[in-house]
């Protein structure tokens, strides 16, 4: 069991792929908990403002910290959390291996930004980790958050009917997955490659390594860390 804490200003956008899919099937087996956190809930202020304008002069609103501190004080006050993370993009890059170690994780707090963001204290004193997802600025933090929740789910012993599908993605091994192919073997003329067809397991693992190696290298060649290796 994994358990998931959302703290956002907009908290109806943390719906769709949290309550669909893979996700929906993982929390109806137990297998994940995912609370969503209204940040107007921890305001003092009367009229439920929770941002208000940067020192500096700068455009645009910040998140204060008063409603945050008091959310993330109101959940470690009920149980211990393994990362209290924030997304932002200037974090650092959300892989597929960030994926894999906190997929092994109990208690994880995602708190999204917003506006122009969140008063910088938060992030000095509170924040454990910070995650982009991107070299692009979003509106909040909320779609990245449900990215890394739903990377994270479907790791999770039991979150998808065959685990070895998982072990095979892009990524896990530092290259692209091969290409993928279904019924039927002729569409439209266009034909599934032989060795697929085969039934020679070793041929066929031997097709997807230097096709995975293949695609990694004309597309993400920054993913390879020596370039010498031989298929």
């Amino acid at each position: 069991m994994i358990r998931f804490d959302l703290i956002s200003a907009v908290p109806a956008l943390l719906s769709g792929p949290l309550d669909h899919s893979i996700v929906q099937r993982a929390k109806e087996k137990s297998l994940v908990e995912i609370y969503v956190h209204d940040l107007r809930d921890y305001t003092k202020d009367k009229h439920k403002k929770i941002d208000d304008y940067p020192y500096g002069g700068d455009p645009g609103m910040v998140l204060t910290p008063q409603p945050i501190f008091d959310c993330i004080s109101f959940l470690c006050a009920s149980r211990s959390y393994d990362e209290i993370i924030f997304t932002a993009p200037d974090g650092k890059a959300f892989t597929q291996k960030e994926a894999n170690s906190l997929s092994l994780k109990k208690n994880i707090i995602i708190l999204c930004g917003h506006y122009k963001g969140i008063d910088h204290r938060i992030r000095e004193h509170l924040i454990t980790q910070e995650y982009s997802i991107g070299d692009v600025v979003l509106s909040g933090g909320e779609l990245p958050a449900m990215m890394i929740v739903d990377a994270i789910v479907r790791l999770l012993p039991g979150a998808i009917g065959d685990a070895g599908s998982a072990l095979s993605d892009s990524f896990q091994d530092d290259l692209l997955e091969a290409p993928v192919y279904t019924r039927p073997a002729n569409f439209n003329g266009w034909e599934v490659p032989e060795v697929l067809r085969s039934g020679d397991f070793k041929k066929i693992k031997d097709w997807q390594d230097q096709q995975a190696y293949e695609r990694t290298k004309d597309r993400r060649k920054d993913l390879l860390k020596d370039d010498k290796k031989d298929y």
